[in-house]
């Protein structure tokens, strides 16, 4: 078969660059050209996308090799239903490598139509570097290629306000806008930019922190014969993903006008405050994930999928998130609802294979962000102990141990909590264990053993777990804390 390209497609208009991506990788590809190429199908927004290449190799010849084109697969369940749908993504209009051709990136700077800049550079991609300058072609850290980029712009343009740009990092940490604003107002006095410079970024420049959410697993090198069996062409750049689509950017009506999603079917949300939505998926979504783990795997499951399709496991799961996570959070309940069903489902998806043992890294830290919060806030609200949240903790703590029925777990943290645990189940005291594990503040940045009767919950769920298993040990922990 011949390699796709815009001639064998047939594919002849020229979009204007309207977007600037920083990222060419499997996440932006499936979740950000998806989104833009809606709004072009069904909002008339006509806009192309020139595609950065943030570090110094990646996939920017590729994506030139096929005139930027692509097809993303989307497969996924809803309401029970299997759902696979598969779409030529056709918006990407160039992709540059600043290293090979940073005169090709400055360029950008002068595009007349040119309107957003869009980010995701991972999670390390947001940082700031003292060594980097402006002369260098191109600065290593992304908020400083980004500023040589603005500070182009507004000198080719004249500080124009209406050539100043809208800033939409989609990196996974909170805050991602503020942060990378703050960091390049700092290159700003770093490198003795001038105030019109700053005051343009700051007064007609906009920055919009954002949520994300949609898993892609990328390349799908194990099933790629069946994929390549889908087309009539040869494509190196299939990129997988659910059909889960969650954007929540913070806006206001104005960005809601340059970004119309509300033409589209899209679930693009453009609000003030998008930290409840945060909340939400991390104590629903990331928050269900990490509960699961450690209890799950000593149950026997190894993927996310047979947890919940389990009956005990996944009953286990749908109580600890519609009984008492969502009981925590002061959002709409109905929406909480759908959202948590929306979640299963998304657990349940056949298509994706999600290893339990490839989410435990760094459960600890995890458990003290997604889940501790749910089971705090339940005692706040009820005056008791969750249940399953708490069970999950004793398993975490049991998990940490690191073998069970002599096999080995996959246990994956840092070495000061490894050894504190290889120290620690050296004991039999299961009470020792709770106590101490508790009063961590290390891991949880408080004394846990002051929560009413939790040292004494954990300690029993540890006794029964190593005496009875997962499934027999809940049962006789619900009996004895009652």
């Amino acid at each position: 078969m011949e390699k796709i390209n815009r001639s064998n497609a047939g594919l002849t208009e020229k979009l204007p660059i309207k977007i600037v991506q920083f990222g060419e990788g499997n996440f932006l590809r499936a979740f950000v050209e998806y989104a833009i190429q809606k709004l072009n199908q069904e909002a008339d927004f006509n806009a192309g996308i020139a595609v950065v290449q943030p570090i110094d190799k990646g996939l920017v010849n590729m994506i030139n090799a096929q005139d930027g084109l692509y097809t993303l697969f989307m497969k996924g369940v809803k309401k029970g239903e299997e759902i696979q749908e598969k779409e030529l993504i056709t918006n990407i209009v160039k992709a540059i490598d600043p290293y090979a051709s940073f005169q090709d990136y400055l360029a950008l700077a002068k595009e007349e139509e040119l309107a957003f800049i869009i980010s995701n550079t991972t999670e390390a991609g947001i940082e700031y570097i003292a060594s980097d300058l402006p002369t260098m072609q191109p600065p290593v850290s992304f908020p400083a290629k980004l500023t040589v980029l603005l500070h182009e712009r507004f000198k080719h343009f004249k500080g124009a306000s209406d050539k100043a740009l809208t800033i939409i990092p989609c990196e996974l940490i909170n805050y991602n806008s503020d942060t990378l604003k703050e960091i390049i107002l700092k290159y700003c006095v770093d490198w003795k930019l001038e105030q019109e410079f700053v005051s343009w970024l700051l007064n007609d420049c906009s920055f919009h922190n954002t949520l994300v959410d949609r898993i892609v697993p990328g390349y799908p090198k194990d099933q790629i014969e069946e994929y390549n069996a889908q087309l009539s062409y040869k494509d190196d750049l299939i990129v997988s993903a659910e059909t889960f689509f969650l954007w929540v950017i913070e806006g206001d009506d104005e960005l809601k006008a340059k970004l119309p999603f509300h033409k589209t079917d899209l679930d693009v949300k453009i609000i003030s405050d998008m930290q409840p939505y945060r909340t939400r998926k991390v104590r629903i979504l990331n928050g269900a994930h990490t509960a699961m783990v450690p209890f799950s795997l000593l149950y026997g499951n190894e993927t996310v999928k047979e947890t919940v399709d389990n009956q005990f496991t996944g009953d286990f799961i749908n109580k600890a998130l519609f009984e008492e996570i969502n009981e925590t959070l002061n959002m709409d309940k109905s929406e909480l609802a759908s959202f948590s069903e929306e979640i299963l489902d998304r657990f349940r998806n056949p298509f994706v294979k999600h290893l339990l043992s490839s989410i435990a890294l760094n459960s600890i830290s995890k458990f003290k962000v997604r889940v501790l919060p749910s089971l705090t806030g339940y005692v706040d609200v009820h005056g008791k102990l969750p249940v399953h949240l708490t069970f999950a903790f004793a398993a975490l703590i049991r998990f940490y141990k690191g073998t069970w029925n002599g096999q080995d777990l996959p246990v994956n943290d840092s070495e000061d909590i490894t050894t504190f645990f290889n120290g620690l189940w050296k004991s039999d005291d299961y009470e020792k264990i709770a106590r101490l594990t508790l009063q961590n503040k290390g891991f949880w940045d408080e004394d846990l053993t002051e929560i009413p009767g939790l040292t004494r919950a954990i300690t029993i769920a540890l006794e029964e777990i190593d005496s009875n298993g997962i499934e027999a040990g809940f049962a006789k922990f619900q009996e004895r804390i009652k």
